[in-house]
């Protein structure tokens, strides 16, 4: 009979055990949906490795460390067991198996926990360590290379952190094994006995249930296989535990039985106290090197100065003497009882700290800060040589300039390739023209507008681009649309910086769609963009359901993607997809067939991130090479452990290169990884690390190495930490006698501090255009100009930095003193105030400061937009030379009232540079498919002013498209016509 319950239990029990079971298999399942689909993603890549690294060195932190850590844990329980076993008395029987259960169940648990907090936390750490490249130069304090510094130092001091963390963890797990001797082995310690009835009532009254009718009620019996532990757990408690012991036991607890617990768990305890204060010691030798990249509070030096040499590192080092002796008490302290010792030491090197800090502080303010700069003298010399180093600074080539106003017209025709290319066009008007003009349809957008440079037509020009992205925010909202149909962007828009079209708009040189290119040079044969800065939705590709390609007038072409990203989609791929996108579509959807495929993580930004997330990313640039499209990101490599040198960011980061170019194929998502800098310690750390990521930089495409650019994002930083750190003699440093800073300027009607810009110009004393960034310096809180900060971009010259200064003994005017003579001027300003109460706003392009032969040129743009209208239009160029200040229609006719007629080479200039505004003639003479074009885009101008109720405008745009249609008429057409703007100034 009782066989057949058991049975029939076993039998109620399986249903639960096995639904029990797949719970457990399904939550796993469910958990490792995101590792399995990322390994998808990584293998597609072909970045398995790069997948695996963190894994496989996890693993082998992991796996050791749990098997070392619970084997000497459970070791150490034994060892409890065995101590409390031989010298505490007790009359309950343990059972010792259980006991052993319950000690390796928790070893088990502690050794996963700290072997899971070691391999999470210190993988990347361990490998920074050990493949570590050396800096080969030394700190001027403890002489150790850097690498200590930037891959060591953190690993050593997470280590001790670590330590210190599991000596207090095995404290707890000490405390808890004892609660659980204590509960199952009762010491008899604890126990004091009273005599029968001292308290007037029986025991046998008390406990015997049998007579109070309480059949099978007793409170302190537990059943079941753990009644044994809760009811000695109970009895711990001062609990009843039955009625089997005829005298009743009262919890007594005062010093002699913590005398005798404590004489019990001695030598446990002195191992964890000893362990601690030596790794207190440790903390202090390790934050001896802390001095090197912190500031002392009122100090001169940004790394160690005077007072933390003299005062604070010894302090440190007394206070690590003080952690051993620390140590060494506190074991005697518990070996003769004598608890207070154990606190004396660690309460004096609590007081000497204060003392320490306070000498610090009277030693700063006594004897440093009246002496300052000979007592930091050798101090400061570190900070700007290391400072220097870490920034790159340290090899500025520093080249005198007159700045002489000696420029002439043949200067200006020697130099067209500098004048050709002066950026009329700003980003923010060029952007939203592309947007008004070249977006086509309301679900395209352009993002940003990038610069760089091409051959255009046999010529090194410098042009802005934009991609022409799908906006998903713009498309429908249902799942076909937003990951079936609306798939890609399509083609790039793209117009030289320095030309206009006859209403001062951008003059296109590949737009439309498909593109269409007047650019010899430039062809793009694969313009669709699945991967770029707005592709934030997961598309599936190759299925029953053609793509939306492009518009075609009033119909849509459509695709089918022929490139290389995705991963398949079999049944077993459609079930982890559809949960991790947490969509059943994906799983249901009859579109989907045996050969489509999910590609997903197209934002580039996300992208890269995802696959190296050590580096740190500047904005994405679009450059179009061997007729296909690509996205070039800027990586860089930061630390902030480089000695002595000051920090650039709140983050602390005080080392910084640019040393990895990445780029993004924007058709099939190829994603590579270009070292540039081999000579960066960290980047050669970070290619060990992972050597199937990184390429070497002439495995880079021809094509796209011409299109690397030294990056605006690195070039300010570093111009903003040579405002100080160009001065090199240490008395002059400490004293700013020659603090810059970044000249301002006015953009739009604001003053702002200058950013960096690009340029193609002829260096003064090279012999050809390139391409660079420059930026301008000022005296600090002064506004005339005192050097002018340059970054070539091009060939072997690629990152030379070249510091042009002017001289100090006469005044060489800044942008903000170019500005105000700009106020100054009532011409101009009487135009300004006239388009302002016309219901129109003008706004200030940047400044520009050119270098040409020995004098200086500044260059202005102004923009004129009406009120209703949301396009600017260059309407006047603002050029600066010496006292003198031209205010014209185009950059030709301003360099003519400047410096003579034909200045520019050209008779009759009315171009937006140094042509017409279209920029197809050179002498005011167009041939009738120019006419036809001119008037084309006066119409299509004339359309948008009429659909922004830019009245003004639009009349403008039809009397200029009427003279174009008269030039064609047959009575006064040729195969060549004059432009009315050549003849009519005020046609605009």
């Amino acid at each position: 009979m009782q066989k057949g319950g058991n049975v029939l239990k076993k039998k109620r029990k399986s249903p639960i055990i096995i639904l029990i079971v797949l719970i457990v298999l399904v939550g796993l399942f469910l958990s490792l949906i995101g590792f399995i689909t990322d390994f998808l993603w990584f293998k597609e890549l072909d970045y398995v490795s790069v997948f695996f690294t963190q894994l496989f060195t996890q693993l082998k932190i992991g796996i050791p460390a749990f098997v070392v850590i619970t084997i000497l844990a459970d070791l150490y329980l034994r060892v409890l067991k065995r101590g409390y076993f031989k010298k505490v008395e007790s009359s309950d029987v343990a059972n010792e198996k259980l006991i052993g259960r319950i000690g390796w169940g928790m070893s088990a648990i502690f050794g996963a926990l700290i072997s899971y907090a070691v391999a999470g936390t210190l993988w990347f750490q361990i490998l920074q360590y050990s493949h570590s490249t050396k800096f080969n130069i030394t700190d001027p304090l403890f002489s150790k290379d850097l690498s200590f510094y930037i891959f060591k130092f953190d690993f050593m001091n997470a280590l001790n952190s670590m330590a210190l963390g599991i000596i207090i963890a095995f404290a707890v797990l000490t405390i808890l094994y004892y609660m659980v001797l204590l509960s199952l082995r009762k010491p008899q310690i604890f126990e004091k006995e009273e005599p029968f009835g001292s308290d007037g009532q029986s025991d046998y009254d008390e406990h015997d249930n049998v007579r109070r009718g309480n059949f099978g009620q007793n409170a302190g019996n537990f059943g079941g296989p753990f009644g044994d532990i809760f009811g000695k757990v109970f009895d711990a408690m001062g609990g009843s535990g039955g009625f089997t012991k005829p005298n009743r036991s009262k919890k007594q607890f005062d010093n002699e039985n913590f005398n005798q617990l404590m004489h019990i768990a001695s030598k446990q305890i002195i191992i964890l106290g000893v362990l601690f204060f030596l790794m207190i010691g440790v903390n202090f030798f390790l934050r001896q090197f802390t001095l090197l990249f912190s500031q002392t509070v009122g100090g001169a030096v940004y790394g160690a100065g005077f007072t933390d040499v003299n005062v604070t590192l010894w302090l440190y080092r007394l206070l690590m003497v003080l952690s051993v002796i620390a140590a060494i008490a506190f074991a005697m302290g518990i070996l003769k009882k004598k608890y207070r010792v154990i606190l004396t030491v660690p309460a004096i090197m609590i007081i000497i700290g204060l003392i320490g800090g306070g000498a610090a502080t009277l030693v700063q303010n006594l004897v440093v800060s009246p002496d300052e700069i000979n007592k930091e003298s050798e101090y400061l010399q570190s900070n700007i040589k290391y400072t220097q180093m870490a920034y790159d600074l340290s090899n500025v080539q520093v080249k005198t300039f007159p700045a002489s106003n000696t420029l002439s017209k043949e200067d200006i025709l020697n130099n067209m390739d500098t004048i050709s290319n002066i950026r009329i066009n700003d980003y923010t008007p060029a952007m939203k023209f592309y947007n008004q003009t070249e977006s086509i349809r309301q679900y395209y957008s352009f993002h940003d507008v990038d610069v760089d440079r091409y051959m255009i037509n046999g010529k090194y020009t410098q042009a802005f681009l934009a991609a022409r992205e799908i906006d998903e925010n713009q498309i429908s909202d249902s799942w076909m649309t937003k990951h079936l149909k609306y798939t890609h962007g399509y083609g790039i828009a793209l117009s030289r910086v320095d030309q206009i079209t006859a209403s001062g708009q951008p003059d296109m040189l590949i737009g439309n769609i498909p593109p269409v290119s007047e650019v010899d040079e430039i062809e793009i044969t694969r313009p669709e963009i699945y991967f770029g800065e707005l592709t934030n939705n997961y598309v599936l590709v190759d299925t029953d359901e053609e793509e939306f390609d492009y518009p075609d007038g009033n119909n849509n072409k459509y695709a089918t993607y022929k490139g290389d990203a995705g991963i398949d989609l079999n049944l077993m791929n459609r079930v982890l997809f559809a949960i991790r996108e947490q969509s059943l579509k994906i799983l249901v959807s009859t579109n989907i067939n045996n050969d489509s495929k999910i590609i997903i993580n197209r934002n580039i930004e996300q992208r890269v991130k995802k696959i190296m997330p050590r580096l740190s990313y500047d904005s994405p640039y679009i450059v179009t090479a061997d007729g296909k499209l690509y996205w070039m990101i800027d990586a860089y490599t930061v630390s902030a452990n480089y000695p002595y040198s000051e920090p650039f960011s709140e983050a602390g980061y005080n080392y910084i290169r640019n040393s990895v170019k990445v780029v993004v194929d924007a058709y099939n998502g190829d994603t590579s990884f270009y070292l540039v800098d081999d000579k960066d310690p960290i980047a050669t750390t970070y290619k060990k690390i992972y050597p199937d990521l990184f390429k070497d930089f002439d495995k880079m495409p021809e094509g796209l190495q011409s299109h690397i650019r030294y990056p605006n994002q690195l070039f300010d930083i570093q111009a903003n930490v040579y405002k100080r750190y160009h001065m090199n003699d240490v008395k002059v440093f400490y004293q700013n006698e020659d603090l810059w800073d970044i000249a301002n300027e006015i953009y739009g009607t604001e003053q702002k501090v200058m950013e960096p810009n690009y340029y193609i110009m002829k260096l003064p004393g090279e012999a050809d255009a390139e391409f660079v960034n420059t930026i301008p310096y000022t005296p600090k809180n002064k506004m005339n100009m005192t050097g002018l900060l340059a970054a070539r971009n091009d060939g072997k010259h690629y990152g030379e930095l070249v510091l042009y200064q002017f001289p100090k003994d006469r005044i060489v005017y800044g942008p903000m003193q170019i500005e105000a003579q700009i106020d100054q001027n009532t011409e101009i300003s009487k135009e300004f105030s006239l388009w302002n109460s016309s219901g129109s706003t003008y706004s200030r392009g940047n400044l520009f400061v050119i270098p040409i032969e020995q004098s200086l040129l500044y260059v202005e743009p102004v923009y004129l937009e009406a009120v209703n209208s949301s396009i600017p239009e260059v309407k006047r160029v603002i050029v600066a030379y010496g006292d003198k200040i031209a205010y014209k229609e185009t950059l030709s006719e301003a360099l003519d009232s400047l410096f003579g007629s034909n200045s520019t080479g050209t008779e009759e200039p009315q171009g937006g540079t140094i042509g017409d505004q279209t920029g197809s003639g050179t002498s005011g003479e167009m041939t009738n498919s120019d006419l036809i074009r001119l008037a084309n885009e006066e119409f299509e101008l004339a359309q948008n002013a009429q659909k922004n109720g830019d009245w003004a405008g639009y009349g403008e745009h039809i009397t200029a498209l009427q003279k174009y249609l008269q030039l064609l008429m047959p009575e006064q057409g040729t195969t060549q016509a004059t432009n009315p703007a050549a003849n009519d100034s005020n046609g605009q």
